[in-house]
């Protein structure tokens, strides 16, 4: 244990002094010759970063990703590996213990780590959602407690939203958080958490206001609990179409005493907190997708390169290459769009209407082309023992969880006509 800690820490000083290098050399770049404002480019640590969790998903993820789909299995050696490598929790802050990158480079590493399992990767994504309240809106008292154990070892926290009747309508949330003395008694169920048999701790959203009349903007509070608090009730695991070695369960909170100190912000802040944190995550599952879509298209294309009909390679085919170049092109727009959602937010800007954006279209696209990756197979594609059927059943969830594809549009037409009706 100890090896490992020495050995994370000397790779996130490594990257902190590569860091502080690139930027050093970007600002000599700049003043040598003028910027043209507008670069694809990617720095050497961001190079770095993505060679790295390149190299990870492909050598250490995909072999093991089949075994874990079939069993449902948590992988834990392989998220622990990930935390020794520094591939998770990247956006911690450094006064925090983290290493404090850009959504942007986060993006980068999920992208290559969704390559590998979509399932391992929403695992690990999982904790960004659920840690990013906590960032945007915790106190120094609480961020040092609760993110900072998470870089001191390979801990897990969950995003406890969800409920078995509100979904895309955050607002019906039922659970219910009453004050008594210096503590909440928060009684309800959650449904559908990612990691809500493994999280140290949650982010919860209760309703504290009564009154069914109450705006949404001032009836809900953000709670940080412990996940071995007295009161609550871990449910069995779901066993789903997809990503099935992501650990999902349903959470019921009997009776469950919170000091008042975990309490984000105040009474009332948390369905803005637990709404504005999708504008920092929603590019990264954005990433994940086409992480997935970029895997099917290149299992397609070596297939149709070895695959022969009627005395040619499948792939000399038009009707084979036409459909390679569509999900090729689908692909590299998904990518630019969520890059495009992460650099706005990283710039300090509101990048909601660019998020949404990123997040539809690359679910979208993610099951188009996995969906066209089994075609291509033909009837190997529809088989367990070829990759591409996992990827289909896998993509599926990217069109429903942080956002439907439905309400990702209901965003983009708001924030669209908006910007006219002003």
């Amino acid at each position: 244990m100890l090896f490992n800690k020495v050995l994370r820490a000397s790779v996130q000083t490594g990257i902190r002094l590569q860091s502080s290098s690139a930027a050093a050399s970007a600002k000599a770049a700049t003043i040598q010759k003028p910027s043209l404002g507008f670069s694809f480019e990617l720095t050497e640590q961001q190079k770095e970063f993505q060679e790295l969790a390149r190299k990870f998903a492909r050598e250490e993820i995909v072999p093991a990703a089949p075994g874990y789909d079939k069993s449902g299995e948590y992988p834990v050696p392989i998220i622990q590996r990930a935390w020794e490598l520094g591939l998770m929790n990247s956006h911690i802050p450094e006064d925090c213990g983290g290493m404090g990158l850009s959504i942007f480079d986060a993006c980068l590493i999920t992208e290559e780590l969704a390559y590998g399992c979509t399932g391992v990767q929403t695992a690990i994504e999982a904790n960004s959602l659920g840690q990013m309240p906590v960032i945007l809106a915790g106190n120094d008292a609480q961020k040092k407690k609760y993110l900072g154990r998470m870089a001191e070892e390979p801990l897990m926290c969950a995003y406890c939203v969800t409920e078995p009747g509100a979904g895309s309508d955050v607002a019906g949330i039922k659970t219910r958080a009453v004050k008594k003395g210096d503590e909440y008694v928060v009684n309800g169920q959650k449904m559908w958490i990612t990691n809500g048999g493994k999280a140290n701790w949650y982010f919860l959203l209760t309703r504290t206001e009564p009154d069914p009349k109450c705006p949404a903007s001032k009836a809900f509070t953000g709670f940080i609990v412990d996940a071995d608090t007295p009161g609550i009730q871990i449910g069995r695991k779901e066993m789903n179409m997809g990503q099935r070695c992501s650990d999902t369960r349903g959470i019921t909170f009997e009776d469950v005493r919170i000091p008042k100190e975990n309490v984000l912000i105040g009474e009332g802040a948390g369905f803005k907190i637990a709404m504005g944190a999708f504008d920092k995550t929603r590019p990264p599952v954005a990433a994940g997708a086409t992480g997935l879509a970029q895997r099917a298209l290149d299992e397609a294309t070596n297939y149709a390169l070895e695959r022969k009909t009627f005395g040619r390679l499948i792939a000399e085919h038009q009707a084979v290459s036409f459909l390679l170049a569509e999900m090729a092109m689908k692909v590299e727009l998904a990518r630019m769009a969520y890059q495009r959602s992460a650099w706005e937010v990283d710039e300090g800007r509101k990048n909601t209407y660019y998020a949404s954006i990123a997040k539809a279209f690359a679910g979208d696209i993610a099951n188009q082309v996995a969906s066209d990756a089994v075609q291509v197979f033909g009837g190997n594609g529809f088989n367990s023992e070829y990759p591409v059927e996992k990827l289909m059943r896998d993509a599926k969830i990217y069109q429903i969880y942080e956002g439907t594809a439905q309400i990702q549009r209901l965003i983009i037409a708001r924030e669209h006509l908006g910007k006219f009706k002003k």
